[in-house]
Formats: C-alpha cells, sequence, structure tokens
C-alpha cells in the first residue's frame, strides 16, 4: 500500500512537473544553461498550453542569453535575464486550451512564437501567437519557421517592397533569414541573387537563387550589377560599398550587424538612416514583430512549396548549449533546431 501511495504522487508530481532549459545569469550557453525540472506552466482563458516537439534556434536566442549589446538588457532584464527558459519559437501539439479559445483545440498540430519558454518541454502562449502547422512540414521544420520567416517577409515585403521583375541582392543568403529571404523574394516575383561563401553555393542555389556570389572569390561590386533591393543580413559591408550596387531609387535595407558589446551593427544602420534623406536611394535598417498574419503566410508559402525550410543541424534538449554555441558561431547554413519530445 505505501509502495502505491508512493508511486501515485510520483506520477501526480509528474503530471505537474516538466524538464526545462533553465538560464539565472547572462554569459556562455555552456557557462549559463542547466536541464531541470520545472513547474508545468499554467494557461490562462485566453491561452493554449502546447506539448514541445521542436523549438528553432536563431541569433537573438544567442545574443539574449549572453546579454548582448548591452543595451538589450534594458529590456530583458539588467543582471539577469527576467524570463529563466529562453526559446522564442517553437511547434508541438496542443495539450489544453483556455475557455475562450475556439481555434484550437487538444492534438491540433501547431507552430508559434513565445518572448520566452520555448526549449522545454511545454510552453503557454496567447492563442493569436499560434497557427496550425504546415501539412507538409514536419516539426523540426516549422519550429525554424517564425522567428526568421518573420524577418524574412517583412524586410522584403513590407520595407523592401518588393516587386515582380525587381533584382534582388540577398547578402548572407545561407543563413536563418537569407534562406528564407532567397525563397520569398523568388516567390514574390524578384531576379534573386544570393552572396555567401564558397562552401553554401550549391545550397543557395538549390533553393531558388537566379545567381550566387562566392563572396570569398568575387567582390559584389565585380560584376558591375546594380540591385532594385539589397537585403544585407551579414552586417559587415560599409553602407558607401552597398549604395555603390543599388540602383539610385533602389533600397537597401540592412538586419542586423555585427560589431562591439554596446551598440555592435546598430552605428552601422543609423549611418545609413541619416545619409537616406539626402539621396534618391531608400537605406533603411530593420526589425521584425512578431504576427498570427504572417505565421499564416508562411504556413502558406511552405503549403504551396515556394518555400522550405533548410534546417542545418538539430540537437536534442539536453544539448541547448551546444545548440546556440553553434549558432553563435555565425556559420550556420538554414536553420538550427532543438528537438524536444
Amino acid at each position: 500500500m505505501e509502495q502505491t501511495m508512493q508511486e501515485t504522487d510520483e506520477t501526480t508530481e509528474q503530471e505537474h512537473t516538466m524538464k526545462a532549459i533553465v538560464q539565472d545569469k547572462y554569459g556562455a550557453p555552456h557557462d549559463v544553461l542547466t536541464l531541470e525540472e520545472v513547474e508545468k506552466p499554467s494557461i490562462g482563458d485566453e491561452d493554449v498550453l502546447v506539448q514541445v516537439r521542436a523549438a528553432g534556434v536563431h541569433i537573438g536566442d544567442w545574443l539574449v542569453g549572453s546579454g548582448l549589446p548591452h543595451m538589450i538588457r534594458l529590456g530583458y532584464g539588467l543582471t539577469k535575464p527576467k524570463n529563466r527558459t529562453p526559446g522564442m519559437e517553437f511547434s508541438g501539439q496542443v495539450e489544453a486550451v483556455g475557455e475562450n479559445v475556439a481555434q484550437f483545440k487538444p492534438g491540433d498540430e501547431v507552430f508559434g512564437y513565445s518572448n520566452a519558454g520555448a526549449f522545454a518541454e511545454y510552453v503557454s502562449v496567447s492563442h493569436d501567437a499560434l497557427a496550425l502547422k504546415p501539412s507538409n512540414a514536419t516539426f523540426e521544420q516549422a519550429a525554424a519557421l517564425p522567428i526568421s520567416g518573420f524577418t524574412a517577409i517583412q524586410a522584403l515585403r513590407d520595407v523592401g517592397k518588393v516587386q515582380q521583375g525587381q533584382k534582388v541582392l540577398v547578402i548572407g543568403a545561407s543563413g536563418g533569414v537569407g534562406t528564407y529571404a532567397v525563397q520569398i523574394a523568388k516567390a514574390f516575383g524578384g531576379e534573386v541573387t544570393g552572396v555567401c561563401s564558397t562552401r553554401n553555393v550549391d545550397m543557395v542555389r538549390s533553393i531558388g537563387a537566379d545567381h550566387v556570389v562566392d563572396y570569398t572569390q568575387q567582390d559584389i561590386a565585380g560584376s558591375g550589377e546594380r540591385y532594385d533591393l539589397i537585403l544585407d543580413t551579414a552586417g559587415n559591408r560599409p553602407v558607401s560599398e552597398l549604395r555603390s550596387v543599388l540602383t539610385p531609387t533602389g533600397t537597401l535595407v540592412i538586419v542586423g550587424g555585427s560589431g562591439g558589446p554596446w551598440l555592435m551593427g546598430t552605428g552601422r544602420s543609423l549611418r545609413a538612416l541619416a545619409i537616406s534623406p539626402f539621396t534618391g536611394q531608400k537605406l533603411t535598417m530593420f526589425l521584425s514583430r512578431t504576427s498570427k498574419e504572417d505565421l499564416v503566410a508562411l504556413a502558406e508559402l511552405v503549403d504551396s512549396e515556394d518555400v522550405a525550410p533548410v534546417i542545418d543541424a538539430t540537437y536534442p534538449l539536453s544539448e541547448t548549449a551546444e545548440a546556440l554555441s553553434h549558432v553563435g558561431e555565425r556559420h550556420t547554413r538554414g536553420k538550427t533546431v532543438i528537438t524536444v519530445q
């Protein structure tokens, strides 16, 4: 009888707890991330509890966990992350729904985004942060879509206003955002040139780029081409160099950047913004936003086979530190994914 009661208590405890990655200070992934048993998240009337099957990893996860650039700590926590469990994009199956949620039901296969908490067995989010998983995508592919996909589609469609027949240059075409940008620009009718290193030339061509520039062998200005739209996700070329390959009325969209620990690529972006009013070219920086509508738009692009997520590597939840370290090296081919269940 005593053994049966003990087993019942253990079962009850397991129903209310889960495994999750926990972080209580800023630093390198191997120094600050641990796998722990924590309380399963609760849900409100507008929320959905999702059993996570996979979680995407993007450079923002590495930056936030490292506390870089330092100015982001104003929003994420001055001395340590406000949210103990990182992770912003995921896919999985609905476990439970709040009283006011009609769109989803237990068992539905979904994907979505969260401010944090995706590197865990369960995550609780608003129903507005979810969409049904693309029918022809795996959980790993769906988990890789939201954050990088938002950046690519919004930068091209909303800021770059890409049009049929325009010449589009994607710098960093083999990365998490870049692989989506190449495919989305093609879906919108652009003539796409991707810039990447030698080892990624064949991959970038395989996802639809009309032309590929190997930056280790050729300067982007070497061909004499001019582009209507440049999406720069690599973050290290001078604005003057980018302007030299832009048409007189073309648009430059800068996403992210690299540099020192305080501003990183922000300085270059601000210089572009300062120059823009004095030229016919539109020079701008871009930060994506989360969007239920764009979750659906990305799912439709995958279902129509216009976009196929590129997965560079997968890691189990217990090796999340290795996954973030891999992404932090900034040489990934497409997206890195954590498999959870």
